[in-house]
């Protein structure tokens, strides 16, 4: 059924806000809710952050790994900020509304940071390609330039693409109830208030989808196959575990990010129930933040070691300090 069809009958249109129903079904658990999502926000502003000043005051985390995982932890910051701080708000007020603009420019950020996030991991997993299958030319193919172009295109080609669906999205007509059965606007319960066919629409979004995430999920797996199959020809148990070592963050974050995208997205509409969406939603964009700076601080010698060696520094000058005075 087109949504032109949904809605014939209805005379009611959108006005220019959306109610965003989220968790309203939970009643007094909201403020339970609230405290919890509160110190998880919390953990991934602080954690990520901390990574974010741990790599920059370390010149030996100055690698091409390393910048990639700045732009990560900065966006895993935009990312929970484009949705949390509204959704612990909705948690305490009764109204829970949202303007028309404030809707597009939180479609427009989300999905910019989501497939920006996607193209980044595609680099870290071509990072480790070549760390590991061309060791001897690392540093000559994966040069300073070369990175900051990666990085540079993923944001100006996400940020360009998700600008023009944000802007087509919302040019068009909304009719039918306001309610959006989520804590947060996002494109598919949006395309149900349409008032035409979004046959070639959703269409649109499909492809999309499937360039911008899909896409770098299959690079990143063409990257693995020939990671293991490197590591399957060492000679040792131990240096195959030594070398296996250096990418278990990263794709611990590529599994919790692609396996709660892709159940939440992909799914059959027969599994879908409301009460599920939500937790998967709220799993990928305030848990998952939270998550990866953790993963990448216990699961990486090399910046538990950094991060040692900045506590003993900033020790020292403490108690310098303290001896002068």
């Amino acid at each position: 059924m087109t949504s032109s069809e949904r809605y014939s009958g209805e005379n009611q249109t959108t006005s220019n806000v959306f109610i965003l129903v989220g968790f309203s079904y939970l009643n007094k658990l909201q403020i339970l809710l609230f405290l919890v999502l509160l110190l998880a926000y919390l953990i991934t502003l602080t954690g990520n952050l901390l990574v974010i000043l741990l790599i920059k005051l370390n010149p030996s985390l100055h690698t091409p790994m390393y910048f990639f995982l700045v732009n990560l932890s900065f966006l895993d910051i935009c990312f929970t900020s484009s949705v949390t701080p509204q959704l612990l708000v909705h948690l305490l007020v009764e109204e829970k509304t949202i303007s028309m603009m404030g809707c597009a420019f939180q479609v427009f950020v989300f999905n910019t940071i989501g497939v920006t996030g996607s193209c980044l991991l595609a680099a870290m997993a071509y990072d480790r390609y070549v760390a590991i299958c061309h060791p001897l030319r690392y540093t000559t193919i994966l040069s300073v330039q070369l990175c900051a172009k990666l990085a540079g295109a993923s944001w100006t080609v996400c940020i360009v693409v998700e600008a023009f669906q944000t802007t087509w999205l919302f040019s068009l007509s909304f009719c039918g109830s306001n309610r959006i059965h989520k804590f947060f606007c996002d494109i598919p319960p949006l395309l149900k208030m349409v008032c035409a066919d979004t046959a070639k629409n959703e269409t649109v979004v499909f492809m999309l989808t499937t360039l911008f995430i899909l896409g770098p999920f299959a690079l990143i797996l063409l990257s693995y196959i020939r990671i293991i199959s490197t590591i399957l020809r060492l000679p040792t148990a131990e240096g195959r575990r030594k070398v296996f070592s250096t990418c278990s963050a990263h794709l611990t974050v590529v599994s919790l990010m692609y396996g709660t995208a892709l159940i939440t997205y992909m799914r059959p509409k027969s599994m879908s129930t409301s009460a599920s969406d939500q937790m998967l939603s709220l799993t990928y964009t305030v848990v998952t933040p939270a998550l990866n700076p953790i993963i990448y601080t216990l699961r990486n010698k090399e910046v538990k070691g950094a991060l040692r060696k900045t506590l003993e520094k900033s020790l020292f000058v403490h108690n310098q300090r303290k001896q002068r005075i």
